[in-house]
């Protein structure tokens, strides 16, 4: 007699527990307390007797047993999802999009309005990320990434390199020779920081005092607000700027080592709404880039 599968949920969990290499990631998407994730992963190895995840001190690393099983429960949440929506016919052009969220709020929110009356027959349901994710998200068909290395596990392209620059309030009174002196804000762990840009001012800079988040959404509202000033770059700046919430007070521009990719899982090739909404981004940030 053949053992039947474990619950579905023990799936989902595990899937999600690979996907984020962290319980506590799981539990975040899951809407699960941690210690319920671990008791589930426990659950579903004690199922297939044995290991899915070696537990290190501050993170998981797959098991051979783990690395093997992810695809093939993967394909069939994919599958199911396929097959449920083939039967339902529901939200045949509802596109799942990924996008970190500063990208999210100030580049794609404003222009969404556009892109409704372009194309009403699409559905969009966004969902964003504070940190660069390992990999497209379970269901999502279309991601705009902000990195320094594209994907090389799905369709990517290249969408557009920037510059980067300081910004501060209308007003705000700095020059370059007492810059340092005033209170600096930045986003985490980029290669587009403070350094790069005072060196390529040929500015002598030893450990500057700088205030640091987790997005660049914090660093911006610093500045908008006239408590100092912040890196930016075009893409999330330059409609604060056109509208006359922030200016750039120096003219020099440092080119950005992190770019934006459009990545595209291979259920966007049958999504005419994932579709037309990657052809629209393409046309809106060319559009941008020529002004």
């Amino acid at each position: 007699m053949q053992k039947p599968l474990p619950p579905l949920g023990w799936l989902r969990t595990f899937e999600a527990a690979a996907r984020h290499l962290s319980f506590t990631g799981a539990a975040r998407d899951l809407n699960m307390t941690q210690s319920a994730v671990s008791q589930q992963i426990k659950s579903l190895e004690g199922y297939l007797g044995q290991p899915l995840f070696l537990r290190r001190p501050r993170a998981l690393e797959l098991t051979e047993a783990g690395i093997t099983y992810l695809p093939v429960v993967r394909e069939a949440f994919r599958t199911l999802v396929r097959g449920t929506q083939a039967v339902t016919g529901a939200q045949q052009n509802a596109v799942q999009v990924q996008s970190n969220i500063t990208f999210a709020v100030n580049w794609l929110a404003p222009r969404l309005p556009k892109f409704r009356v372009q194309h009403p027959e699409v559905q969009l349901n966004i969902f964003t990320e504070l940190w660069e994710p390992r990999e497209m998200a379970e269901g999502a068909a279309v991601e705009i990434r902000y990195s320094l290395r594209p994907s090389d596990t799905v369709r990517t392209e290249l969408l557009r390199t920037d510059q980067y620059y300081p910004v501060c309030a209308p007003g705000y009174h700095v020059t370059l020779d007492n810059l340092q002196q005033h209170p600096l804000f930045d986003c985490s762990n980029l290669l587009s920081n403070w350094l790069g840009w005072t060196e390529e001012q040929g500015l002598n800079w030893e450990n500057p005092a700088i205030t640091y988040s987790t997005t660049y959404l914090v660093s911006l509202s610093v500045a908008m607000a006239g408590g100092g000033l912040c890196l930016a770059h075009d893409t999330i700046a330059s409609d604060l700027i056109a509208q006359g919430r922030l200016v750039a007070p120096f003219a020099h521009r440092a080119p950005m080592p992190e770019a934006y990719y459009l990545l595209l899982s291979p259920r966007a090739e049958e999504s005419p709404g994932a579709i037309a909404f990657a052809n629209w981004v393409r046309r809106e940030l060319e559009h941008d880039t020529q002004k």
